[in-house]
């Protein structure tokens, strides 16, 4: 007897965005009444892979069939009425609607929805909250609820979990078991391999945009999986950054971090960063990696716990606080710190603002800190009348540049090197230890484990929330990581 055919197919897809290669021939299947999970390290192509199933991006190569039928969808709607339904890393809710105006934004059965909210545990959401309102988790649901009350035959999860409770989960994989005996498909990304083995049937690795395993979740334990996703490469990596990172002498604690917790999101974080020393942090995604970076930058203020800067306790209320007591950030979202429309002086100078008496005009011994950021980070301005017209590299330089023109105690950079090309990443690696040798505190997040023994001092791996681990850099492997940050015991 033959196999049944699959519910949704990919043969071939690739997909670049400018000189980055996401996608090379990707090939990937789904049977009727199979879960199947979609696993890879950050930046494997996995959510890229989505984007063209649900209609979001075209691919530049390659062919989707659903049930044996070719489609090429050129909007999201058009995969829904094809019966795919996607629930985005991201909600996909407009902030400042409530949630019955953006259910009329599409097609949505409202007695589904509300039944899919009932089974959420949500029947008495107020359909009138605004969306910005709602936390994270119910967001999720929401989304979720939307897209399983348009009866797809085909539901796209990208990191559902990641965000959720455990009984919250719970209820996710009760749907996910009844999708499978109604002969319908699911397709699971997530970075918590205990859900790839209790929910999925099997599971397809991507690495370095291309699908490397197709693996059967009843013949594979999770170190098999870890294994597909990082290949071969499971040893130190050696760089000429060597010289550079090499330990310096250092000095006295310049943050410590004591008990600190918010609400589930952080528990009971406690470590410290030494004068000179680079402290690295790994977290897959949803482990509370940004609630932390924001109780650190006064974004957030903390349920529990203390702050110490120079042993001196301090409680930001703003981000503006813990910029005056030294403390800056360099977030993952560059976008959210520049002004697009101005200068790339005007940029860099914006933490010497709040002391000049009008926005125009930067008083010459301010003006030398600019140039002089300028030339050692290698900043392009030949399009600097406006930042939003620099590369993404030159945007990301301005931004850590700021800090070298405004001064600071604590480096916060939440994945700085994401999503820009390899020297411009050098060249912050760089930095970043020419810093730290000169005195620097910095703290660091990186999605990209390699970066770990090319910068950092020691490491720390959070997960659920609580750091579970400590490793030195120079002998930490992308495996002892990957292992710890799952919440699995590490090997000596």
């Amino acid at each position: 007897m033959s196999p049944p055919l699959p519910l949704l197919t990919a043969q071939g897809i690739a997909k670049s965005y400018g000189p980055v290669v996401a996608l090379r021939s990707v090939d990937f299947a789904v049977a009727p009444g199979e879960v199947h999970a979609l696993l890879g390290a950050n930046g494997a192509g996995k959510s890229t892979l989505v984007k063209i199933l649900a209609g979001v991006h075209p691919a530049d190569a390659g062919q989707v069939f659903v049930a044996g039928r070719p489609v090429q969808f050129a909007t999201p709607r058009a995969a829904i009425q094809a019966g795919i339904a996607t629930v985005f890393q991201d909600p996909a809710l407009i902030p400042d609607l409530t949630v019955d105006e953006n259910l009329r934004l599409g097609p949505v059965d409202r007695q589904r929805f509300r039944e899919g909210l009932d089974r959420f545990g949500l029947a008495h959401l107020d359909l009138d909250t605004r969306v910005r309102d709602l936390p994270l988790d119910l967001l999720r649901l929401v989304d979720l609820a939307r897209a399983i009350s348009r009866e797809p035959r085909i539901l796209l999860l990208d990191e559902i979990t990641a965000a959720l409770t455990a009984d919250q989960a719970e209820r996710v994989f009760e749907l996910l078991q009844d999708w499978r005996q109604q002969g319908r498909a699911a397709v699971l990304i997530t970075h918590r391999l205990a859900e790839v083995m209790r929910a999925c049937d099997r599971a397809t690795v991507l690495r370095d945009g291309q699908d490397v395993a197709v693996l059967d979740t009843q013949a594979v334990d999770e170190h098999r999986l870890i294994e597909a996703m990082l290949g071969q490469a499971t040893q130190p990596v050696s760089s000429d950054l060597g010289s550079s990172r090499a330990r310096s002498t250092l000095g006295p604690a310049v943050l410590q971090v004591e008990d600190l917790g918010w609400n589930q999101g952080v528990q009971g974080v406690s470590f410290q960063v030494r004068e000179g020393e680079i402290l690295g942090l790994v977290a897959l995604e949803g482990q509370g990696q940004d609630r932390l970076f924001q109780l650190l930058a006064g974004q957030r203020s903390p349920t529990a716990g203390q702050i110490r800067i120079d042993g001196r306790p301090r409680r930001f209320r703003s981000p503006y606080d813990a910029v005056r007591a030294g403390v800056v950030l360099v977030p993952g979202d560059r976008q959210l710190a520049v002004l697009p429309s101005q200068s790339v002086h005007h940029n860099l100078a914006l933490p010497l603002f709040h002391r000049l008496r009008r926005w125009m005009g930067i008083p010459p011994d301010e003006g030398r800190r600019v140039a002089e950021a300028i030339r050692r980070l290698a900043i392009d301005i030949r399009a600097g009348s406006q930042v939003r017209r620099l590369s993404g590299g030159n945007q990301q330089k301005v931004v850590i540049g700021r800090w070298l023109v405004g001064g600071f105690r604590v480096l916060l950079c939440f994945d700085p090197t994401r999503g820009i090309d390899i020297q411009t990443k050098r060249e912050i690696y760089r930095l970043l230890r020419e810093l730290a040798g000169a005195g620097a505190s910095i703290l660091l997040y990186t999605s990209e484990l390699a970066e770990i023994p090319l910068v950092c001092d020691r490491v720390l791996v959070m997960h659920a929330g609580r750091i579970v681990d400590e490793q030195e850099a120079a002998t930490a492997t992308e495996a002892s990581l990957l292992t710890a940050a799952h919440g699995l015991e590490v090997a000596p």
